[in-house]
């Protein structure tokens, strides 16, 4: 066995924060199965132009559906807090933090990455008010706030940070700068070239080469399928039996 999963997500998408959620949860049994996972910071919006796809509560009866949709979604992470957004539209110009995670990604161990990207995630959809990660002040203040060992749990005051305030200062200049600007782009485009029309987008390679990609939190049945490892699927019970859980 074997492979690679390549998640493309935006901090605005919820889907891609439950898939971010899943495959960290499930990191350990991957790692056992020799599947590498790597997490791409895109944006969304850019991806909904460039394949010509609209936010779907730009129609009516998707964001009717929407709301059963994301309860469901959310209900298959026990104990995860949902706020969303009054106008996602607004919070959703994450380029600021985006580009700040390209540059952890590229200087940091892989689980300081990991946790910041986890934490800013926390902080864009955890009540009781949405953080906004659109400006690069901001984005300062929340990267000076992440806990050292968060855990998906609210942190408390007195836990160590993550980052020194001068990292803090590095990690946002050079976010500010061309490079990142356009390691951002690039990371977008290429997400695009692979087919993305939206987050979480999924790029995974099985042990013969072979590549295809996956759309949304849900697939994972799916996603293990294709790389060939074992995985229990839904099953229907008969009455009287254990009640099943996705």
């Amino acid at each position: 066995m074997g492979g690679k999963i390549e998640c493309y997500l935006d901090l605005a998408s919820l889907y891609s924060y439950l898939a971010f959620l899943d495959l960290r949860r499930n990191k350990p049994l991957l790692d056992a199965h020799k599947v590498e996972v790597e997490f791409h910071p895109v944006l969304l919006g850019g991806i909904n132009a460039g394949s010509g796809n609209r936010p779907p509560w730009t129609l009516p009866a998707k964001a009717k559906y929407g709301v059963y949709d994301a309860r469901r979604s959310i209900g298959r992470h026990p104990g995860l807090q949902i706020n969303f957004p009054d106008d996602l539209f607004s919070l959703a110009r994450t380029q600021p933090a985006l580009r700040a995670l390209h540059y952890i990604k590229r200087h940091y161990p892989s689980t300081t990455y990991l946790t910041a990207f986890h934490y800013l995630f926390y902080l864009f959809w955890s009540p009781p008010k949405n953080a906004d990660l659109t400006t690069a002040q901001n984005v300062a203040a929340a990267l000076a706030s992440v806990p050292r060992d968060f855990d998906g749990k609210p942190p408390s005051a007195s836990s160590p940070k993550l980052f020194t305030e001068q990292e803090v200062k590095e990690i946002m200049q050079a976010a500010g700068s061309e490079e990142y600007k356009n390691i951002l782009k690039k990371t977008t485009q290429e997400a695009l070239e692979k087919g993305a029309f939206g987050n979480p987008w999924l790029w995974v390679t099985n042990e013969k080469g072979e590549s295809e990609p996956f759309f949304g939190s849900d697939r994972f049945h799916f996603v293990y399928q294709f790389l060939g490892l074992p995985y229990r699927d839904v099953t229907l019970l008969p009455p009287g039996g254990e009640k099943a859980k996705i």
